[in-house]
């Protein structure tokens, strides 16, 4: 079950560096709104430019951090459950705006990997 969880930490790792790093110019079907950038959806939530950058910097830090708990396990809980809180709030954000229940399924998805991945020890034998 190591190998799963492994798999599960290179997964929503790189896909929030992904979405952070990559693809944060780039219109995609999950934004918030109509937003075409990760400015925009910040704005069309309301949230002032600054949270924006505030939020990246956590998201990427945290990703790089539980993509490196795989050499260094004592990284994956904090990691992760940090992920987990930004994530939520993605939810709550779409959900705020009344987007339709596609957009927020990536961040619920990535949320749910990170409560698995946090509590591996309670949930896998």
């Amino acid at each position: 079950m190591n190998y799963l969880i492994i798999a599960l930490q290179i997964i929503v790792g790189v896909s929030i560096l992904n979405v952070w790093l990559i693809q944060n110019k780039k219109p995609t079907r999950w934004r918030g709104g109509d937003a075409k950038t990760i400015i925009e959806e910040f704005q069309v939530y309301g949230l002032p430019v600054w949270m924006c950058y505030l939020i990246g910097f956590l998201k990427v830090s945290l990703a790089i951090a539980l993509i490196a708990g795989i050499w260094y396990p004592v990284l994956i809980q904090p990691s992760a459950l940090g992920l987990t809180l930004l994530l939520l709030g993605s939810v709550v954000m779409h959900f705020k705006i009344k987007d339709p229940l596609y957009k927020s399924f990536p961040a619920l998805l990535f949320l749910l990997m990170c409560l698995v991945i946090a509590f591996r020890d309670q949930l896998l034998p």
